[in-house]
């Protein structure tokens, strides 16, 4: 997982909104965002740091993983080039 960009939860965040993700909830500290996936007949649920600070590899790849946000690596780089990173 080392091919991962340096993203922050803020920006992470920004991605997933323009990308259909729902913000449930929001603290001081982290954002609550679910999907509904027709597919799975199931709505994914994730939550994330809401800090300009970069996220670590594992957690990046936790949230990109199949029972956060099922986007993956190659999700987020498409993400990104859609929609860049601000």
């Amino acid at each position: 997982m080392t091919d991962f960009p340096s993203i922050s939860g803020k920006q992470l965040i920004k991605l997933l909104d323009k990308d259909g993700w729902e913000i449930k909830r929001k603290t001081k500290h982290v954002m609550s965002l679910s999907k509904y996936f027709p597919e799975l007949k199931r709505t994914l649920v994730t939550i994330i740091p809401d800090k300009n600070k970069p996220l670590t590899e594992t957690t990046l790849g936790m949230i990109l993983g199949l029972h956060q946000t099922r986007i993956g690596k190659k999700g987020l780089k498409a993400l990104i080039d859609e929609y860049g990173l601000h």
